[in-house]
């Protein structure tokens, strides 16, 4: 996958789980909150992964 992909998928793993953190808080449910939090971290690794990429392709471009 490439690091525009990953970056990709990494924002829309990350706002799921926002959404999920949101939905368990206003319904007072700790284990929706724990999957958002569990989902946007994912987003956030995922996101990592891609701009470690990029860095790796133009570092191999020098």
């Amino acid at each position: 996958m490439g690091s525009t992909m990953d970056k990709a998928k990494g924002m829309g793993n990350e706002a799921m789980g926002n959404v999920k953190q949101g939905v368990g808080k206003a319904t007072g449910s700790d284990k929706m909150q724990v999957e958002g939090k569990a989902q946007e971290l994912k987003g956030e690794a995922q996101q990592a992964k891609g701009e470690i990429k990029d860095s790796v392709k133009k570092a191999g471009n020098l």
